[in-house]
């Protein structure tokens, strides 16, 4: 079987790699930040660089998850790709032509980095707010079920109602600005000591909400927001509140974003409380990561 590594030069990655690093050309020390470095040798792959100002020795892979690897760069870029297509580790592992383990690592750390390395990002204007709730045990993690325990059918559907995290069904809190960046957050649990401080901590001051008629929202107002509520109970779904024709409230974005998560997340056929929120990092904000290896195609 072709593997998807045979049609991709190291050469190549590393031009890429270089190009969304350095995109002006100029090589950044990561110690001291400086720009004034000088290539060390005529390497096509990996290059190496001394930086003149705090004379440290660089390569192109300091500074990154890459540069204690060694699996070849192209490796990392083809599960990127990979990851991008929301293949599973399995199928990744035979694609690459590695172990389950080693696949499995590798998806870990760069879901872990996108997580750790989310950018700030302040919600304006006018923003939905909702929640979803998934289903997501301790897959892989025993010693953390509740003893006596007994077995789930249809595990995957999980209990009616609203969940918890203790309940093995943690809500997700989704805000969403009107044609710009989305924030999602896993919970312990969907109570407004809870959401305030997620709220205050991404949403400007004075923005207008939009948000269901669920009581945990009822002290927007209170909080510095202006908010708009539908009644999904009544069978309404959106209105229009100033006349003009257009019915602006509404949270009908988020819950097409739900959608798109739900769909996601099946293929990985349940996914534990421990490593949910890098996934929803991943889904969230991965497309700005996942540039590194959509270029193969």
């Amino acid at each position: 079987m072709l593997k998807i590594t045979e049609i991709l030069s190291e050469a190549e990655c590393y031009n890429k790699l270089r190009t969304m690093c350095w995109p002006d050309g100029q090589v950044l020390c990561p110690k001291c930040l400086s720009g004034n470095s000088h290539k060390i040798g005529q390497e096509d792959t990996k290059r190496r660089y001394k930086c003149i100002d705090c004379n440290r020795h660089i390569n192109d892979l300091t500074g990154t998850l890459f540069q204690s690897s060694n699996l070849p760069l192209k490796f990392w870029m083809c599960c990127l790709y990979l990851m991008g297509l929301n293949v599973s580790n399995r199928q990744i592992s035979l694609e690459l032509g590695v172990s389950e383990k080693t696949a499995q690592t590798m998806t870990e750390q760069m879901r872990t980095e996108i997580k750790n390395n989310r950018p700030k990002t302040t919600l304006s204007g006018e923003v939905e707010f909702d929640e979803v709730y998934v289903v997501s045990g301790h897959k892989g993690h025993p010693a953390s079920v509740k003893k006596g325990r007994k077995p789930r059918r249809r595990r995957l559907k999980g209990a009616r109602g609203r969940g918890t995290l203790e309940k093995e069904k943690p809500p997700i809190l989704g805000m969403i600005q009107r044609g710009g960046e989305v924030v999602i957050r896993m919970l312990e649990n969907v109570q407004q000591k809870t959401i305030r401080p997620i709220i205050e901590k991404y949403v400007a001051k004075g923005t207008t909400t939009y948000t269901d008629e669920y009581d945990i929202y009822s002290q927007l107002n209170n909080w510095g927001y202006e908010r708009h509520s539908v009644c999904h109970s009544a069978g309404e779904y959106a209105r229009d509140d100033d006349g003009d024709g257009f019915c602006e409230v509404h949270v009908n974005t988020m819950e097409g974003f739900w959608s798109l998560l739900r769909s996601w997340l099946r293929p990985h056929r349940g996914i534990s409380q421990e490593k949910l929120p890098a996934y929803l990092a991943f889904f969230r904000g991965g497309t700005q990561y996942q540039k590194m290896g959509a270029w193969i195609t």
